[in-house]
């Protein structure tokens, strides 16, 4: 409903942060960091290593550029904020921090179902994998992925834009995004609320159920090899991308899923954190660990590096 204090706002006061926090700077920094090293890492191995020029690791690199984004649409703010007396944003700036923070995380749902058709073309129709994964067709997959999520964020940010807010306009958070939006607007937010639940099921659901399918075909076909070096190499390949999907969903789904009743706001900042910021840093290393090829790269490089340094 409007109300008769609408105001025209110029910016946003977070209240993610009481005050300024030298902690949580080096904290947020130190994850950061980690962020961009393991991200930029995983593209250096996948550009240099021959090993790794196959569809798989096109992919990888693509869910690596999300994940730098990821964390580059948001940390740098909080990270200015977390030293300030009072975290602010502006209106506009909270607008693009929504825009890009809501295009990876349509892009990435879609990435990941792509990844996982990868996954099952390779593995349950290996004689149909050049086809079907040709690089022209990765090409057009990984487009499509970042297309199909801006554009789901183009429609969030458009709705939000038409928002009004009454007096101060306080966000409980330490960045922009459409749920902290929705609670602190004073006007009608149901269109907002419609578009989040469909995202919720065409942008979310739709691929997280892809992933599953191609899991149970994976997995039934794994189970059917009959030697048992087979089966483990195959268990290594999609056991990394495993793990990446269940972190990712599981907390993406909390951060836009969760229900009214019980709100609470550091619970809500806590999720958010761990779904844009903490997952980010994660998912290289969950591919370094779990993933052969990318462990036998990364042991190439450092040799590589040690002889150049004896050599030198």
């Amino acid at each position: 409903m409007a109300g008769g204090n609408q105001t025209h706002v110029t910016e946003f006061t977070l209240l993610g942060f009481s005050h300024g926090q030298p902690f949580l700077f080096v904290l947020f920094l130190a994850v950061y960091l980690a962020t961009l090293l393991g991200n930029s890492a995983i593209l250096t191995l996948v550009f240099l290593d021959p090993q790794l020029h196959s569809p798989m690791y096109f992919l990888l690199s693509h869910l690596s550029c999300l994940d730098i984004c990821y964390s580059s649409v948001t940390v740098p703010k909080i990270l200015a904020n977390a030293l300030c007396p009072q975290a602010t944003i502006s209106y506009g700036g909270c607008l693009a921090q929504m825009f890009f923070l809501m295009g990876c995380a349509g892009a990435e749902c879609a990435l990941l179902a792509v990844m996982a058709f990868d996954r099952y073309v390779a593995i349950c129709q290996p004689l149909r994998y050049a086809h079907a994964m040709s690089w022209g067709v990765c090409v057009a997959a990984a487009a499509g992925c970042w297309l199909w999520g801006m554009l789901d964020s183009a429609v969030h940010t458009l709705l939000a834009s038409r928002l009004s807010f009454c007096g101060a306009a306080r966000l409980q958070h330490i960045f922009c995004d459409v749920p902290p939006l929705l609670r602190a607007a004073c006007s009608n937010t149901h269109p907002s609320e419609v578009a989040l639940h469909a995202a919720s099921v065409f942008v979310g659901l739709s691929p997280f159920l892809l992933v599953v399918i191609s899991y149970i075909h994976i997995l039934a076909t794994i189970l059917g090899m009959p030697v048992a070096t087979s089966r483990r190499k195959a268990f290594s390949t999609c056991s990394a991308h495993l793990l990446v999907v269940a972190l990712y969903f599981v907390t993406a789904n909390l951060n836009y899923n969760r229900p009214s009743s019980g709100y609470s706001p550091a619970a809500d900042t806590l999720i958010s954190v761990l779904y844009c910021i903490v997952t980010p840093m994660l998912n290289p290393l969950i591919y370094s660990l779990r993933n052969q090829e990318v462990r036998g790269a990364l042991r190439k490089a450092v040799r590589g590096q040690g002889r150049l340094g004896s050599m030198g």
